[in-house]
C-alpha cells in the first residue's frame, strides 16, 4: 500500500537538501549553543519516547543520525544503536560520540532487510528530503513486528514558518539556524503522516514538542545550559509521532 505525496503549499519545486550541505554541519553538531541546539534538545525528547530494549542484542536504526546527538539518550536503555545518514562526516561525528555503527546511504531506500530494528526512530529529516513518505514507508518496513516508531517533524502551518524561518533563522542570534536550512514547502501537516504510517503497517499517536518556557528564557540570556523539551497537544510547530506496528499473528 503507498501513500500519496504531500500537498505543497506554493508553486514551484522545492529542493532537498544536497549532502555536501550536510556535511558542512559536521563541526556545529556538539555545540550546544550553536545553530544545531535545537537538535540536542529535540533528540532528548525523541528518547522519552525509546521504550528499554526487551531483549539481548536489540537493534535501534536512527534514521538520518547526524552526529549521533541521540545516543547519550538512550546508551543505558539496551539497544545496538546504529544510524543512517547521507553525510560521511556526519557519521564520523556520531562514530566519535558512542553510535556503535552508521551506514552512509540515502534514507529514501534503505539497504537493510524487512524486520530488523527493534525500534526505528526519524528525527527532524523528513522536512528536509524530496520524499518524505518514501522514508516513512522504509521506517515501517525496517520495523519488526512489536516494535517501536518514533518520528518528529515541523508542523505545515502559518505559525511553524513563523517561528522557524522568520525567526529561527532570521534572527541575529549565533544559535539561529543558517539561512536556507528550512523550505516550509517540506512540512507535514500532523494528519499527513498518520496516515502515512497507518498505510505501511504501524498506527501512531501524535504528540505536540514544545520547549519549557522557563528553560528557553534562561537559555536565551545565556544563563542555562540546555533546554527541556515537554510533550502536549499543542501540534502547530514542532511535533512527533509514536506507536507499535502490530504483531503478525495479531487480529485484523
Amino acid at each position: 500500500m503507498t501513500t500519496t505525496p504531500e500537498t505543497r503549499t506554493t508553486t514551484g519545486t522545492p529542493e532537498a537538501s544536497e549532502p555536501a550541505e550536510y556535511d558542512t554541519w559536521s563541526s556545529l553538531w556538539w555545540q550546544r549553543r550553536g545553530p544545531l541546539a535545537i537538535l540536542h534538545w529535540g533528540a532528548r525528547a525523541r528518547a522519552e519516547h525509546v521504550p528499554p530494549a526487551s531483549r539481548p542484542g536489540a537493534v535501534l536504526l536512527d534514521v538520518a543520525c547526524g552526529g549521533g546527538l541521540l545516543h547519550p539518550h538512550i546508551r543505558d536503555k539496551g539497544y545496538r544503536h546504529v544510524g543512517v545518514d547521507v553525510s560521511t562526516k556526519s557519521a564520523e561525528v556520531a562514530l566519535r560520540h558512542g553510535v556503535d555503527e552508521v551506514l552512509i546511504h540515502d534514507i529514501h531506500d534503505i539497504p537493510l532487510p524487512d524486520g530488523c530494528a527493534d525500534v526505528v526512530v526519524a528525527g527532524y529529516c523528513l522536512e528536509h528530503v524530496a520524499r518524505p513518505f518514501d522514508v516513512v514507508a522504509e521506517c515501517c518496513r525496517l520495523l519488526r513486528p512489536g516494535g517501536t516508531l518514533v518520528m518528529d517533524t515541523i508542523s505545515n502551518t502559518f505559525l511553524a514558518r513563523l517561528a522557524v524561518i522568520t525567526l529561527g533563522e532570521g534572527l541575529p542570534l549565533t544559535w539561529a539556524a543558517p539561512k536556507g536550512t528550512h523550505d516550509h514547502r517540506f512540512f507535514i501537516a500532523p494528519h499527513r503522516l498518520v496516515e502515512a504510517c497507518a498505510a505501511h503497517g504501524v498506527p501512531v499517536d501524535v504528540f505536540g514538542v514544545v520547549p519549557h518556557v522557563r528553560d528557553l528564557l534562561s537559555w536565551s540570556l545565556g544563563r542555562g545550559y540546555d533546554v527541556r523539551m515537554r510533550s502536549g497537544t499543542f501540534t502547530k510547530i514542532l511535533y512527533g509521532v509514536s506507536g507499535v506496528k502490530p504483531q503478525e499473528n495479531a487480529a485484523p
